[in-house]
C-alpha cells in the first residue's frame, strides 16, 4: 500500500529520511487512524514552500481590512512581498468608505536605522499617513530586523491612540517566529480579538445574521458567497477579512453565527468568539457546487426556520439551473482526469470537492503551513503536544462577557450535530480522500517532482513558487493563492468559471510539447563523503 511513499522517502539521507517520514503518509483507513506530523520545522536546505509569521499576520489576515493603514515596519522589500500578491479585492461599502488594499506602506529601514533603532522613524510615518490618509485604524506590522533591534511597536501603537485618538494596533509578527505563516495568522487573531471585536455596538437588523471567517476575497470569492447569502435572505455583519473592513469587523460580536472558511487561519478567533460572545461557529465550505449546497443547508438547520429552509432550496435549484448546462459541457471535458494540490489553509481540503463536481480526483494532496487538527481533525487536539516554536506565539484567553448568552444548550447542539450540522468542529481533509493517496506536510520541490512523476497527475495546483517549474517539466500547473489572476471560483458560478480555466489549461496545454533539457541530457549523481 505505501509502495509511492517508500520509494519517495527511499531517496533521502538517513538524517532527512528520519525527519520526512513522518510527515509524508499514504492513506490506508485501517485499525489504527492515519497520522501525519504537521506544524514543526522544515529542515535548514530544503526548498520550502511556507511562508513566514510576518506574511501570515499582514499578508494573509489584517492587509485585506480595507479601512485600515496596514504600515510594514521594516524593510522595503518586505513590505513589497506583502503586497497585491494574493489579490485581496475591496471596493468601498458606501460612498466616501476609504480603501487602502491597493496601497503599500512601509518605514523603509535602512542600515543606519538598525543600528539607531526605528521608533522615531515610525512615529514619523504615522504622523505623514495621519495627515494624508485619515484612517480609523492602523495596524503596524514588524518583520525580522525590529524583533532583534528591539523596537516597541505596542508602545508606539499606544503612543499613537493617544494623539489621534484612533485604534492602533502593533504586532510583533517577525518573521522569524513560528515555523510557518501559521504563527502570524495567529498573532493576528489575537491583536483583532482583544482591540477589535466587541468594540461596535450596531446592531444587526436582519432576522438571521452571519460573519463569514477564513475569507479573504481572492478573486471576488467572499462576494459570490454575499451574494449567495443575501439571495436567501441573510445579513453580512463582517468578513475576516477579505473586503472587510474595521467599521463592521468592531460589530462581528454581535452576529448569530460564524461561517468558518479557512479553518487554519480563523479558528482561534472562532473559538474565542464562542467563548465570550456565545456565537456558534460552522466549518462550511463554498468552493464546490455540493460543498456549496451542503453549506447552505446546514445553515438552514442551524437557524430551524421553515421559510428560510424553503427559501435556502429555491435559491439551491435556481442557481443550479443557472450553471447545469455549463457544468455538464466541462464534465464532459474533464471528467477521470487526475489533479495533485499543494497549497495552504484548507484549499487544499475545499478545492478535492470542486475537482469532484467535474468527475475528477485528487491522487496528492498537502498544505504548507497546516496544523494535524487540519489534516485529522480537530478530535486530535488534545494529542498535539506545544513545543517551543509554538510556546512563542502567545495563547490568549477569554471569558463570558456580561449580558451574552448561548443560542443553543448543549443538548440541543447535540441534536444539530447528529443532524450533520458541523458546529464548532472541522473533521479534516484526509477523511475526503481515498486509500492509496499521498499526503505530504510542508512539500518541498524534490518531492513535487517526485510525485509528480509517480502519480502523473494531469494537473497539479500549488503557490506562485513551484507553478513555472512544475510547467517546465510538462504538467499544467494553476496558481491558486491568486487563481492566475482570474476568479472568483466561489460558489455555484464561481465553479464554472472554474470549470472553464481548467478546461482551457488542459486543452491548451503548450508546456507538454516542450521537453526540459534534463529529460535529454544525461544526469550526473554522485554522494558526498560522510553525508548521511
Amino acid at each position: 500500500m505505501s509502495k509511492e511513499r517508500d520509494l519517495l522517502l527511499d531517496k533521502y539521507s538517513s538524517r532527512v529520511f528520519k525527519n520526512r517520514k513522518s510527515h509524508i503518509t499514504q492513506l490506508e483507513f485501517g485499525e489504527n487512524p492515519d497520522e501525519i506530523t504537521a506544524n514543526t520545522r522544515a529542515i535548514p536546505g530544503i526548498i520550502t514552500a511556507r511562508g513566514c509569521c510576518y506574511a501570515g499576520c499582514k499578508g494573509v489576515v489584517v492587509g485585506p481590512v480595507k479601512d485600515s493603514v496596514v504600515i510594514t515596519h521594516g524593510p522595503i522589500g518586505c513590505a513589497f512581498y506583502s503586497w497585491g500578491t494574493r489579490r485581496n479585492k475591496a471596493k468601498p461599502s458606501y460612498e466616501g468608505e476609504p480603501n487602502f488594499v491597493p496601497y503599500s506602506f512601509c518605514t523603509d529601514m535602512r542600515a543606519s536605522d538598525i543600528v539607531f533603532g526605528g521608533e522615531k522613524k515610525l512615529e514619523e510615518g504615522i504622523d505623514e499617513i495621519m495627515k494624508l490618509f485619515h484612517p480609523k485604524c492602523i495596524f503596524i506590522c514588524s518583520t525580522c530586523p525590529i524583533g532583534l533591534i528591539g523596537d516597541d511597536v505596542q508602545a508606539v501603537a499606544r503612543r499613537v491612540e493617544e494623539k489621534y485618538g484612533i485604534t492602533a494596533i502593533g504586532y510583533s509578527c517577525e518573521g522569524y517566529k513560528g515555523v510557518s505563516q501559521s504563527a502570524g495568522h495567529h498573532i493576528a487573531n489575537n491583536g483583532l480579538m482583544r482591540y477589535v471585536i466587541g468594540k461596535g455596538e450596531e446592531a444587526p437588523k436582519g432576522k438571521y445574521s452571519v460573519n463569514i471567517l477564513g475569507e479573504y476575497n481572492i478573486g471576488g470569492d467572499g462576494w459570490e458567497q454575499e451574494r449567495i447569502l443575501k439571495k436567501i435572505g441573510y445579513e453580512v455583519v463582517s468578513v475576516f477579512t477579505g473586503d472587510g473592513s474595521y467599521e463592521t469587523l468592531k460589530n462581528s460580536h454581535l452576529a448569530d453565527l460564524n461561517l468558518v472558511m479557512c479553518h487554519r487561519s480563523i479558528n482561534y478567533i472562532a473559538e474565542m468568539m464562542k467563548t465570550k460572545y456565545g456565537v456558534d461557529w460552522l466549518k462550511v465550505n463554498f468552493i464546490g457546487v455540493g460543498a456549496t449546497s451542503k453549506s447552505l443547508r446546514m445553515m438552514a438547520k442551524y437557524f430551524n426556520d421553515p421559510e428560510l429552509t424553503k427559501r435556502t432550496e429555491e435559491v439551491i435549484a435556481e442557481e443550479l439551473a443557472e450553471i447545469n448546462e455549463d457544468m455538464e459541457y466541462y464534465k464532459s471535458k474533464l471528467k477521470g482526469k487526475t489533479a495533485g494540490i499543494f497549497v495552504g489553509g484548507s484549499r487544499s481540503h475545499h478545492y478535492q470537492m470542486l475537482l469532484r463536481d467535474f468527475g475528477m480526483e485528487t491522487t496528492i494532496a498537502g498544505y504548507e503551513f497546516a496544523h494535524r487538527d487540519d489534516y485529522e481533525g480537530r478530535e486530535i487536539i488534545p494529542q498535539i503536544k506545544a513545543d517551543a516554536d509554538s510556546k512563542n506565539i502567545e495563547e490568549i484567553s477569554v471569558e463570558r462577557a456580561v449580558g451574552y448568552e448561548d443560542r443553543y444548550s448543549e443538548e440541543e447542539l447535540k441534536v444539530l450535530r447528529n443532524e450533520g450540522v458541523e458546529l464548532d468542529n472541522y473533521s479534516g481533509m484526509i477523511k475526503d480522500m481515498k486509500a492509496g493517496y499521498m499526503v505530504v506536510d510542508d512539500y518541498n520541490m524534490f518531492e513535487t517532482d517526485q510525485l509528480i512523476e509517480e502519480y502523473k497527475p494531469d494537473i497539479f495546483f500549488s503557490g506562485i513558487k513551484d507553478k513555472y517549474a512544475i510547467q517546465h517539466g510538462g504538467v499544467v500547473s494553476r496558481q491558486m493563492h491568486s487563481y492566475d489572476y482570474s476568479g472568483p471560483y466561489a460558489g455555484f458560478r464561481g465553479a464554472v468559471n472554474f470549470g472553464r480555466d481548467l478546461t482551457m489549461s488542459l486543452y491548451t496545454n503548450a508546456w507538454s510539447l516542450v521537453k526540459p533539457p534534463w529529460k535529454t541530457m544525461p544526469m550526473l549523481e554522485g554522494t558526498l563523503g560522510g553525508a548521511g
